[in-house]
């Protein structure tokens, strides 16, 4: 049996089977120093739930935790959006002056760590676990097997897997084997007071708050309070030594010195917000190393380009995600596959693009903004641009709002005169608004040109290809110079990727994923042809590789300028693919675009970018050839009925309830991976399904995770959303139980802490070019 110990920090799990006298051992746990050593032991003390609260002080932070609150009314957990009044009742010591509201969490609390840490390695123990410290790993070799030799100075164990749960010390262990894992240990400091007269009168314990605009948490501490700011990423300090240099050896439950001044302006606000602190003696300042990810997020799970190396590291928070990220990466190790859908902790997230500079300005910026507003279409900028930039980039930054896609810089909107320039974030309508709606009738009306360099791309060959791409893919392979749009599953039936898959030349082909799902989905391939010993090459072309897409009805007039190649409907047809060459750059050109509207995908070199966009601009003039970006790309999509992964499938989801069921051959020969699974699914029947509505709102849109209300009840969510310009009102994608699915069906969807009216309709609200041509040929009249 396979199965796994994670720990909280400096720990590396090693995984099958290490031979002790006969008998092989599950599960091995090496701890450097001791247990609880690193972050973990100066992280809380106590045993306690009395729930928290996060103040609002300003009416945008009321609009964030109503923004919040529609997130979690489809979650079990409990949260509850509160009045100022019900905020003095649970924590009376508070100056209620500048208090709008709470966002309470009534099953909040705190734990001590050691006795947490003892009692799960207890637990580990009993069931068979080996836990052995002091000691440390010197090395570790991968074997041909994919086995790897552990090495110690008691000696060598052999894996069968490594999971790094090293903490501060998971850099060391990544450089083994040449992986510079992007953290950083930043200082973090609290305090602690001695007994304070007016908490020890209580009856009962005071709630954990976060006064998010001091930007501190305050909880009780026995008599007394205790308490731990987010300074701004100017004052803030990280340990980069560390990086550079390593854990100085020896270290293990050291402390920083403490600096009162870095936090002063925090004990200000704090002492405003809860008078009581003014009188307050501190009796103990805690300065510690917390381990930082540029993104705050850890890293958890299989790492690509190494077989059998699982991480579960970067935990800012590592005593409130322990528990629940153990259990995940234990199940996904025992059953194959992720429990549920995590993307956003994948550690394949980040790549070579994720230097140690970045690292460093990504983790001041996220320490900084630990407490700031979080808005929708969120952008961050330290650390940017990476070195992952489009041939584009420095053609398109100044006309344009950028945003942040897996190290690239994407345009998301592009700025005429007149317009409200730059990042204005809002939960409403904000200054980007207009000027979608007018790239939107760009490409409806005219011709678009949009940068998708960062699609993730993979070439693939070999004599066994098809072979493997059929036992990967629930759809058919494609013909040689055809193009389809396949799902990668999981053996539960679930949806683990979606990709473009074209047929180049006999048995090569080209592949191409989202931009955030380029190393998750290469890992799970790379799995695959070494568990079924398939030969064939699979390259990463993702950074050597741009793409431009063309879409609008004088797309093909504008094309076609530039080539002898005849791209009439009869010569080039949807979802086909051609090698050719535009202004004499040779290109690979696909028929399809994520518009729905006449386009074409263009792959090309990268060095070639700007003189294939600027000899495209070049031939459009005449037909008003203009950009558009990622903004309006997600209307267009979502008006034609495209899901999204990420969004409507994900492992979460099985690709019958998302709507993808002509995208699955279960009838084809090949029994590829989820096949059987689906099978089972669609006999028993499913319980959701999703759906098209349109809402009738004001000035505020959906974009997915909103719960969706029927009869006072949360009865689904939204999975993406947006303004159509088309229909000139909002429409979302949404999963509901099958009773409440069908066209007509009249339901709720709630945003900023307000439940618009929504209606199920068939769907698309817009048919894509290709389905209008058809009806147009048949002599029907389809709709706009």
């Amino acid at each position: 049996m396979d199965t796994t110990d994670v720990g909280f920090r400096n720990l590396l799990g090693a995984i099958n089977k290490r031979q002790v006298g006969k008998n092989p051992i599950d599960v091995v746990l090496l701890e450097k120093s001791e247990l609880t050593a690193g972050s973990t032991w100066h992280a809380s003390v106590g045993f306690h739930q009395p729930g928290s609260i996060r103040i609002a002080s300003t009416p945008t932070r009321v609009d964030e935790f109503k923004y919040q609150m529609t997130r979690a009314g489809w979650h079990p957990t409990e949260q509850y959006l509160i009045t100022p009044e019900k905020v003095q009742e649970l924590f009376p010591l508070l100056n209620m002056d500048k208090v709008l509201a709470g966002l309470y969490n009534p099953g909040d609390g705190h734990i001590d760590p050691y006795s947490l840490t003892m009692a799960l390695a207890a637990g580990a123990r009993k069931y068979g676990a080996q836990l052995n410290y002091p000691v440390q790993v010197t090395n570790l070799n991968p074997r041909s097997d994919g086995t790897w030799e552990v090495e110690t100075p008691l000696g060598i164990i052999q894996a069968k897997r490594i999971v790094n749960t090293a903490g501060f010390w998971a850099r060391d262990i990544g450089k083994m084997i040449g992986l510079q894992h992007p953290l950083i240990p930043v200082h973090h400091q609290y305090v602690v007071t001695s007994t304070v007269p007016e908490v020890k009168a209580l009856k009962t314990e005071l709630p954990v708050i976060r006064d998010l605009e001091g930007s501190y948490y305050l909880r009780q501490e026995r008599d007394g309070l205790l308490f731990g700011p987010y300074e701004s990423e100017e004052k803030m300090k990280l340990q980069e030594s560390w990086v550079t240099n390593g854990v100085p050896p020896g270290f293990g439950k050291e402390l920083f010195e403490s600096d009162l001044d870095r936090i002063m302006e925090h004990i200000e606000a704090a002492m405003e917000m809860v008078p009581v602190l003014r009188k307050a003696d501190i009796v103990n300042t805690i300065s510690g190393p917390i381990t930082y990810s540029p993104d705050i997020l850890p890293m958890v799970g299989p790492h690509q380009g190494v077989r059998n190396y699982w991480v579960a590291i970067g935990f800012g928070y590592g005593i409130i995600h322990a528990g629940g990220m153990g259990k995940y990466l234990s199940d996904w190790i025992l059953e194959g596959e992720p429990p549920f859908d995590l993307i956003e902790v994948d550690p394949n997230r980040y790549g070579k693009w994720t230097t140690t500079q970045y690292t460093a300005a990504k983790a001041r910026e996220s320490y900084g903004f630990n407490n700031i507003v979080g808005y929708p279409k969120e952008e961050r900028f330290a650390g940017r641009p990476t070195e992952r930039t489009s041939g584009l980039y420095d053609l398109l930054k100044s006309r344009c709002s950028m945003g942040f896609h897996a190290g690239w810089e994407q345009p998301h909107w592009f700025y005429k005169p007149g317009d409200e320039t730059g990042y204005k974030p809002s939960f409403r309508r904000t200054n980007w608004f207009e000027p979608v709606g007018r790239e939107y009738k760009q490409v409806m009306e005219k011709v678009g040109v949009i940068d998708l360099s960062p699609f993730g791309k993979f070439k693939v060959k070999g004599t066994d290809s098809v072979k493997l791409l059929d036992h990967l893919f629930a759809n058919v392979v494609p013909k040689v110079g055809s193009t389809n749009i396949s799902h990668m599953l999981t053996p539960r039936g679930k949806v683990y990727a979606e990709l473009t898959v074209s047929q180049l030349y006999p048995g090569e082909f080209m592949l191409v994923t989202g931009s955030g799902s380029e190393l998750h989905d290469l890992r799970w391939i790379e799995e695959q042809i070494t568990r079924g010993g398939y030969k064939v090459e699979i390259e990463n072309m993702t950074d050597e590789m741009g793409v431009l897409s063309v879409a609008g009805p004088y797309a093909r007039q504008v094309l076609q300028k530039l080539t002898n190649e005849d791209l009439s409907d009869a010569s080039f047809k949807f979802l086909q693919c051609k090698n050719l060459k535009l202004s004499n750059i040779p290109v690979t050109a696909i028929r399809i675009s994520y518009t729905g509207e006449l386009g074409w995908e263009l792959y090309h070199r990268k060095q070639d970018s700007v003189p294939l966009y600027n000899a495209i601009m070049e031939a459009g003039q005449k037909e008003g050839i203009d950009d558009f970006g990622t903004y309006a790309l997600n209307t267009l999509r979502l008006e034609k009925g495209f899901r999204a992964w990420g969004a409507e499938m994900n492992c979460d989801t099985n690709p019958l309830e998302a709507g993808l069921e002509y995208f699955v051959k279960l009838n084809k020969a090949a029994d590829f991976t989820g096949k059987q699974a689906l099978k089972q699914i669609k006999e028993k029947g499913l319980q959701r399904r999703l759906v098209y509505l349109t809402l009738d709102t004001d000035n505020v849109d959906p974009e997915g995770n909103e719960s969706v209300w029927h009869n006072g009840k949360v009865i689904g969510n939204t999975t993406s959303g947006c303004f159509s310009y088309g229909a000139q009102q909002s429409l979302a994608f949404a999963y509901v139980p099958m009773e409440l699915s069908k066209v007509g069906q009249k339901l709720e969807v709630e945003l900023l802490g307000k439940n618009y009216p929504a209606t199920i309709i068939q769907e698309p609200l817009v048919l894509t070019e290709p389905t209008r041509m058809r009806l147009q040929r048949k002599g029907e009249s389809p709709k706009m």
